[in-house]
């Protein structure tokens, strides 16, 4: 499978920046249904979720983009995949006190147990979007050989 797919700086940096906006547009709708916010706090969501969505697909995504690539795995699978999987684990180790290893107070079995279920399944949902995003950034950076 290894050069099926090919890509370029500026077709990496066009999904970069297609995916950054993606990121800002949900930063965007996860501000609506609160309906308190005014025009320009809604803006002002936007174009941080933007922003940090860059830094964070930079800093993040991007060591794990460069490993599949240089290893050969580029098709749309492993682009979805790994979208789902790094955000699954990003969010789930984030609600979960770094998987239980720097929980501050020890929590009853039952309440250990709801929240990592809560995490898995907000993060799971959080997983599917996060697929979206990496499998239409992979449709943008990569075309067939």
């Amino acid at each position: 499978m290894t050069g099926r797919y090919e890509t370029s700086i500026d077709r990496a940096g066009l999904a970069l920046g297609a995916g950054s906006l993606m990121l800002g547009l949900v930063t965007l709708l996860l501000l609506l249904p609160d309906g308190r916010h005014g025009a320009q706090a809604l803006a002002l969501g936007f174009i941080l979720g933007t922003l940090l969505g860059a830094l964070g697909l930079v800093a993040v995504a991007g060591p794990l983009w460069l490993v599949l690539h240089v290893a050969g795995l580029r098709g749309p699978v492993t682009a979805a995949l790994a979208g789902a999987v790094l955000t699954v684990t990003l969010f789930v180790g984030a609600q979960t006190h770094g998987f239980g290893l720097f929980d501050q107070a020890t929590t009853a079995s039952g309440a250990a147990l709801f929240r990592w279920v809560s995490a898995l399944l907000t993060a799971g949902l959080l997983g599917v979007l996060a697929a979206g995003i990496a499998l239409a950034m992979w449709a943008i950076a990569y075309h067939r050989r």
